[in-house]
């Protein structure tokens, strides 16, 4: 991936790991359905592969 992402949280952090939630509000996510878009580096991306089962990931 290339250039900005689109991230969603689409499922709840509640019943996930602590480590899940923060890496949620790291990301800049505040509440459910909330969208952030960010650059694609390869730290962005990490985040959002260890939380991939609660957000949606889109290219913009």
């Amino acid at each position: 991936m290339a250039g900005k992402i689109r991230i969603t949280q689409i499922r709840s952090t509640i019943g996930r790991p602590a480590k899940h939630g923060r890496i949620i509000r790291s990301l800049g996510i505040k509440k459910m359905n909330y969208t952030v878009e960010h650059n694609a580096d390869p730290v962005i991306l990490g985040q959002v592969k260890k939380v991939s089962h609660l957000v949606k990931v889109e290219e913009v």
